[in-house]
């Protein structure tokens, strides 16, 4: 059972990095397309844009495929948003092809899960955890590296390298997925709608939207805090943030085991831990060895969320797993948004960058009162069900 879940890593391993390596690469497209700093920045907001619309409108277009079928189409996607990246012309084409790719993320992450969960089911989180780990690398290796190539042989490199993990991916999973993967149940879309429309399932893509918009209201920032608040240089800024890779790293699989141990108490536990990490971050961004150790512990907290938040959402929906799943990448992304957003009205507003890990830390005990919230609604649907 692991050699699919290999595939489905390699494939995470190559969405990750192409979501995440523009952000190292703007001042090159920026420079070879004639386009202005914020323009390019765009890229990213529309990559993110078109994961949280791509996730509904997959759903529904993939709703009836069989999942092999529907992760085979989606990474040709992908294969095909990614070539189409690195030849792109002009601006304007470059966009489209980063909406195209994006499109497919928020599905392939979501039909991805629930076939992770189902083919190891004694150890969902941990599976989920495991195909979640090539998200985690992406970070750690591909992001730094596709920068790097980017730089020394121009940014369309980075996105022909990006397509032939595609490809490679796509092998795997034709070689290495089962033939036959169950179905999600025979319902009619609108009673697949009615499952995710509960108060359980939303307030599961709540604990979702609330862990990412914690984590990017600092981490979208994070380049200015290390250089202008720690005073690390540029060439120690990369090793910082390869250190914040390997803790999430950890933390996604550390994060599984705990998760299929005893999931509402963990999710509640590690909204705990992240609101301390960065309310200590805001003192400790100050000093570089403190920092160093803050931004470890942080990955690991931070990550550590996503397989438990993911299998929440799937105990929470089994009526529609595929839908709920997908939509949960949407909610994550705009957690993404969201953060941004919040973390560049603190800056704008001539506030000090140490209150970005503040109201990070203050949003992360939102997620903390939605999870008790959620874990008590529980109980009140079990002892009504008892009565």
């Amino acid at each position: 059972m692991y050699l699919p879940l290999l595939a489905l890593a390699i494939a995470a391993f190559g969405i990750g990095t192409t979501e995440f390596v523009i952000m190292g690469l703007l001042p090159e497209v920026a420079s070879d397309l004639h386009v202005s700093a914020p323009a390019a920045g765009m890229l990213v907001s529309g990559y993110a844009i078109g994961v949280a619309i791509g996730a509904p409108v997959l759903a529904l277009v993939t709703a009836r495929w069989p999942r092999r079928k529907a992760l085979l189409t989606l990474i040709a996607f992908f294969i095909l948003g990614n070539a189409l990246c690195a030849i792109a012309p002009t601006y304007e084409l470059l966009m489209a092809a980063r909406v195209v790719t994006a499109f497919c993320h928020a599905a392939f992450f979501g039909i991805g899960a629930v076939v992770a969960a189902d083919l190891v089911p004694e150890r969902r989180a941990q599976a989920v955890a495991l195909m979640f780990t090539g998200l985690t690398l992406a970070n750690v290796l591909g992001v730094p590296f596709g920068t790097a190539l980017g730089q020394v042989a121009g940014w369309r490199s980075t996105f022909m390298a990006v397509t032939v993990i595609g490809l490679a991916a796509a092998v795997a999973l034709a070689v290495w997925l089962p033939k036959k993967i169950p179905m999600q149940s025979g319902q009619s879309l609108l009673s697949e709608f009615r499952a995710i429309a509960t108060p359980r399932v939303q307030m599961a893509l709540l604990v979702s939207t609330l862990a990412s918009v914690s984590m990017f209201t600092v981490f979208t920032y994070i380049a200015y805090i290390l250089r202008d608040v720690t005073h690390f240089s540029e060439h120690a800024k990369s090793w910082v943030l390869l250190l914040f890779g390997a803790g999430i790293t950890v933390g996604g699989l550390v994060g599984g085991k705990l998760a299929d141990w005893k999931l509402m108490p963990v999710l509640a536990s590690l909204f705990v831990c992240n609101a301390v990490i960065l309310a200590i971050f805001a003192w400790t961004s100050h000093f570089q060895i403190a920092t160093l150790v803050t931004m470890f512990v942080w990955g690991v907290f931070s990550f550590a969320v996503v397989p438990a938040a993911q299998v929440r959402v799937l105990d929470q929906a089994r009526g529609a797993p595929n839908l709920a799943s997908t939509l949960n990448q949407g909610a994550f992304n705009v957690g993404n948004a969201t953060g941004a957003w919040l973390g560049g009205m603190v800056i704008g507003a001539g506030l000090p960058l140490t209150n970005l890990p503040l109201l990070g830390a203050f949003i992360a005990l939102g997620g903390l009162a939605v999870v008790v919230a959620s874990a008590l609604y529980d109980r009140r649907g079990s002892l009504m069900a008892q009565a």
